[in-house]
């Protein structure tokens, strides 16, 4: 149980570094966007696709953060 706590805190500062990433514009070919990417890419794409446009502002990490928090609450008991 406690695997899987760390496990979804780990994916959550990922999902985070994700998003100070593309706020600081890195190349696309840095190592660090590839990495962060590929990672919550998989996650992402579904949240976006049924989200509704938000005028550019993509609100999909955000998203998927409350539900991975969620999901670390249903682990706690």
């Amino acid at each position: 149980m406690r695997l899987i706590l760390e496990l979804i805190d780990l994916y959550s500062l990922i999902v985070f570094v994700a998003v100070v990433v593309s706020w600081i514009q890195l190349p696309p070919g840095n190592p660090v966007v590839t990495f962060v990417r590929t990672m919550t890419e998989p996650a992402l794409e579904p949240i976006r696709r049924v989200m509704p446009d938000m005028g550019g502002i993509d609100f999909s990490p955000m998203v998927l953060l409350v539900g991975l928090q969620l999901l670390r609450g249903l682990f706690r008991f």
